[in-house]
C-alpha cells in the first residue's frame, strides 16, 4: 500500500513541474500564472481519468462491490 502513495507522490508532483516547464519553453508570450493554471488543471485531469479508470475496474471485477473484498 505504501508503494503506489510513494509513486503517486512522485508522478504527480513530477507531472506538474513538466507541464509547467514545458509550457514556459513552447509558450514564452504565457505568464507564470498562465502556465501553472493549465498544468494544475492537467494534473487534476489525469488524476480524475485514473481514478475513474480504477474504480471502473474495481466495479467489473466485484460481483458484489458493497461486500466483495
Amino acid at each position: 500500500m505504501l508503494l503506489p502513495l510513494a509513486w503517486g507522490s512522485l508522478f504527480f508532483p513530477g507531472l506538474f513541474v513538466l507541464c509547467t516547464w514545458g509550457l514556459r519553453r513552447a509558450r514564452p508570450a504565457w505568464t507564470h500564472n498562465d502556465c501553472v493554471l493549465i498544468s494544475t488543471r492537467l494534473v487534476s485531469s489525469v488524476q480524475a481519468v485514473l481514478a475513474t479508470g480504477s474504480g471502473i475496474i474495481i466495479i467489473r471485477s466485484c460481483s458484489h462491490v458493497i461486500t466483495d473484498r
